[in-house]
């Protein structure tokens, strides 16, 4: 039997130079696999607990030396001698360890670094692309076939934590139609991101990037970011409501204080009912075919109500309220609070984790939008995890910066491994 001999752990840094946590496990055949993990900007505070020093003198208190021993001493030498493919003993074994609910023991990093570089490690070993051998994982309870390439949406215009601090909203997206094939769907983005950058010149507006790719213009409200896009799509041949679409990830826990939302479209501070009426009139006029965290993570009324309005045109996504959390998502489908879940894995630390929480998504119809993070390394390992799910979606950013990219060719080669790139 393989086993997994070592597994080692060393601090790198992620695409916006903070500290991550990057482990690599060998097998007594001689296979090694590498896994890194990413970090968020906007986190919400029902994630998975990332194990940070808080040494002052060192990444200004970011780093992860702590998280990095811990894979060092404490799981390397639980998980040695273990089979690669037994993912959920595995798993099992780390949150036993951790003992906690959030893995702040350990670090949801520390784990989440071993976790991913083992089911890297296991797909080479049984021969198979990763994504191949998740959804072998995911099909034991629930059998999911691999016949269509998850569509992206791409965020263009980065505001809220992920751009300047001129706008509210965090994220503006467009959306290719779901029959586009991926590649096409991938020129289209690219296509408008680059007409958007004219139109940003055009209007003597800034044009340099956020976080995830996406333009940080200094416009003065979120509607001006959206004329923006609308303009550059005008700007192309495709054709608006049939080619592609809009999408916000709103993000409102960012703007909301004291139980009113403060945006820059309105002079003064809005309601839970006010504020969503004006996401509903936002609809009316663009048409939007995804609206995530459009309320505060904890606006639980709110959610019900705006997935009631608008449940049946828009994808109703959430990630701050939901944090890949499967009680939480429960939570969500018991009170038809949404429509979709935003899938990453570091909000709760472990593979098999996430598979259970896109099992009881795929179960309750929820769609499934398998996301980076703010703050990526070059690992590739969400693509295939989005692939090998039959996610509906993925989120991995603007249709720019090598960190964003690796996760798109990525799925440019998954494509053409399946057959599905002439289609």
């Amino acid at each position: 039997m393989v086993t997994i001999t070592k597994i080692s752990a060393m601090e790198i840094l992620d695409s916006r130079g903070n500290p991550t946590v990057e482990a690599t496990i060998e097998l007594s055949n001689g296979i090694t696999a590498t896994a890194s993990v990413p970090s968020g900007a906007s986190v919400g505070k029902y994630e998975a607990k990332e194990l940070r020093d808080n040494d002052p003198k060192r990444y200004g208190g970011q780093g992860v030396l702590g998280a990095v021993q811990n894979v060092n001493e404490k799981i390397a030498p639980k998980i040695c001698g273990m089979d690669p493919v037994k993912q959920g003993e595995i798993d099992t074994a780390m949150l036993e360890l951790d003992g906690t609910q959030d893995k702040s023991q350990l670090g949801a990093n520390a784990i989440l670094s071993v976790s991913l570089a083992a089911a890297k490690a296991a797909a080479k070993a049984v021969k198979l692309p990763v994504y191949r051998y998740i959804n072998e994982l995911i099909s034991g309870t629930l059998p999911t076939t691999i016949d269509r390439m998850p569509t992206p949406t791409f965020n263009i215009i980065n505001g809220g934590k992920h751009g300047a601090g001129n706008l509210d909203f965090q994220e503006f997206h467009i959306v290719p139609a779901s029959i586009k094939s991926y590649h096409d769907g991938l020129r289209m983005g690219e296509e408008i991101y680059q007409q958007l950058k004219n139109v940003l010149i055009q209007r003597n507006a800034i044009h340099s990037v956020g976080d995830e790719g996406g333009f940080a213009p200094n416009l003065y409200t979120n509607l001006d970011a959206l004329e923006a896009i609308m303009e550059a799509i005008h700007g192309t041949p495709y054709r608006f409501g049939f080619e592609v679409f809009l999408g916000l990830d709103v993000a409102a826990s960012y703007f909301k204080k004291e139980e009113l939302y403060y945006i820059k479209d309105r002079p003064t501070p809005l309601t839970t009912d006010e504020f969503t009426q004006f996401l509903v009139d936002l609809h009316q006029n663009y048409h939007l075919l995804l609206l995530e965290d459009p309320l505060s993570e904890d606006d639980w009324a709110g959610w019900r109500t705006i997935t009631e309005k608008l449940g049946k045109e828009v994808l109703i996504v959430g990630d701050d309220i939901l944090v890949t959390n499967p009680d939480r998502l429960q939570k969500a489908i018991n009170e038809r609070a949404c429509s979709a879940i935003l899938v990453k894995p570091n909000q709760i630390g472990t593979i098999s984790e996430t598979l259970n929480v896109i099992r009881l998504a795929k179960q309750n119809d929820i769609k499934t939008i398998v996301s980076h993070r703010s703050g990526e390394t070059v690992d590739t390992v969400i693509a295939d995890l989005a692939v090998g799910v039959g996610a509906d979606y993925v989120k991995f950013g603007a249709p720019a910066r090598g960190e964003r990219i690796a996760k798109y060719n990525r799925l440019l080669h998954i494509e053409k491994e399946l057959g599905l790139s002439e289609k």
